[in-house]
């Protein structure tokens, strides 16, 4: 079990440890072994400054928040006063620096968090895969020792291998189509993707602004609820867990279990089963809007015709520096015509409204997040073949949650030992609360 950040905060308060003692020791592991491809940038001086005015604030009886002192990544897509934002490309360098950092890191910053660095991603957070040719690809924590590794997830990749490995206790991402809760599953992680208007984007390099969100990549549902409390600018409300005899789950069995490998369809009927002896009610049908999902995405998606429109300026003349397979998506976003593009928002109104009537009669909607475990790097790397049909089922249960406008949750539900597999539990927009109590109680039924 990974550090939560409120075991961590107790050991400050108790004395313990120090916020310098836990920052030296983040720092030690982003210095070695995955570190050099877990991080573009790493903020030593200003991570061990921050620490020590943390630990001089919590001896005069003063911290600022429960996350305080904590070690905390952010992605290489949040500004960072002061630097570049390199979003995982070498086409950026060379750009001005920030001159003053995205939202979500001033908050992290007010609340006392210490900003070890700038963590590792999928070039422009266009696959979910997390290969990265500029700045190498942080390996998976399972499977790390069969020779060539296996995928992180993407494309908040680093954001995730920073907290398996200790080089801090938790991570902030961006989640556009999934780019959060992959990486959190294949790695063992717990990762919250709120509703995307509750926390501002600004200052974070977009890939799609109609599907951008910004969330927590953790040890655990209350560490995520506790993150997200920061980001969004809110007071920290302690979560209650609903109580798991009544619960009105709903299964979908159309679309979201396709392609299933026999390790995650093990994992889980197995947490589908513990959640039934404790009195949920999982409903295993169809989810009907589900099936319109690829007709609807006929003729291009948001995330290509957005992320054309901020590259347009730049990729033509400066392709060949460009990751391939993320230059081949966004080129595929300029053949989206502007009338395409306005029937695709119309049908997304519509299909929100189809799908949340569906699910009206249910707390939340459960699917794996992702329907396989994490595949071997080298194979991905070696085709594109390979690589654009697994990047196609890893993003396609996640991706729905967001064209949803909605908030989902992924945790791990995979026996000590055992390939990393998640289970996301997801409700339609704003019912953010709601789901991070429905998790509690969900992350409890699974340990138990």
């Amino acid at each position: 079990m990974h550090t939560t950040l409120s075991h961590a905060g107790a050991r400050l308060q108790s004395g313990a440890t120090t916020s310098e003692q836990l920052t030296r020791e983040a720092l030690a592991r982003a210095a070695s072994g995955e570190g050099p491809r877990v991080f573009t940038r790493v903020f030593r001086d200003n991570a061990l400054a921050e620490a020590r005015a943390s630990d001089l604030l919590r001896a005069a009886g003063a911290p600022r928040s429960p996350i305080d002192g904590l070690p905390i990544s952010v992605k290489d897509l949040f500004d960072v006063a002061g630097h570049t934002t390199h979003a995982g490309s070498r086409v950026l360098e060379g750009r001005p620096a920030a001159g003053r950092s995205a939202p979500v890191v001033e908050r992290l910053r007010a609340a006392g968090a210490v900003i070890v660095g700038s963590t590792n991603m999928t070039e422009f957070a266009f696959s979910g895969i997390g290969l990265n040719p500029h700045y190498g690809t942080p390996r998976n924590p399972w499977g790390r020792d069969g020779g060539g590794g296996r995928i992180p997830g993407g494309s908040s990749s680093g954001a995730a291998v920073s907290v398996t490995d200790g080089m801090a206790l938790a991570a902030v991402g961006t989640d556009t189509g999934g780019s959060v809760r992959i990486p959190s599953a294949l790695c063992g992680l717990t990762g919250f993707k709120p509703t995307a208007r509750r926390i501002p984007t600004q200052g974070a390099l977009p890939l799609s602004t109609t599907l951008d969100s910004i969330g927590p990549l953790a040890a655990s549902v209350r560490c995520c609820a506790l993150l997200d409390s920061v980001l969004a600018g809110e007071p920290f409300t302690e979560p209650v867990p609903a109580e798991p005899d009544g619960l009105r789950l709903l299964a979908p069995t159309n679309v979201v279990l396709d392609g299933m490998d026999a390790t995650v369809a093990a994992a889980w009927e197995r947490a589908l089963a513990r959640l039934e002896r404790l009195g949920s009610r999982i409903t295993r049908a169809a989810l009907a809007p589900l099936d319109e999902l690829a007709a609807i995405h006929a003729r291009g998606t948001f995330s290509g015709a957005e992320a054309w429109a901020w590259h347009r300026s730049l990729l033509p003349q400066r392709q060949n520096e460009y990751d391939p397979r993320v230059a081949s998506r966004i080129l595929h976003g300029r053949g989206m015509s502007a009338a395409d593009y306005i029937d695709l928002l119309a049908a997304r109104r519509h299909w929100i409204a189809r799908t949340r009537a569906a699910l009206a009669g249910f707390d939340a909607f459960l699917m794996p997040t992702v329907p396989i475990v994490a595949p071997e790097i080298a194979p991905l790397q070696a085709s594109d073949e390979a690589f654009f049909a697994a990047n196609a089922l890893i993003l396609r249960n996640t991706s729905l949650v967001n064209f949803l406008d909605g908030c989902a949750i992924s945790l791990p539900c995979h026996r000590a030992g055992e390939a990393p597999v998640g289970l996301s539990l997801a409700c339609p927009g704003g019912q953010d609360a709601r789901l991070l109590s429905l998790a509690l109680a969900v992350e409890a039924a699974l340990a138990a």
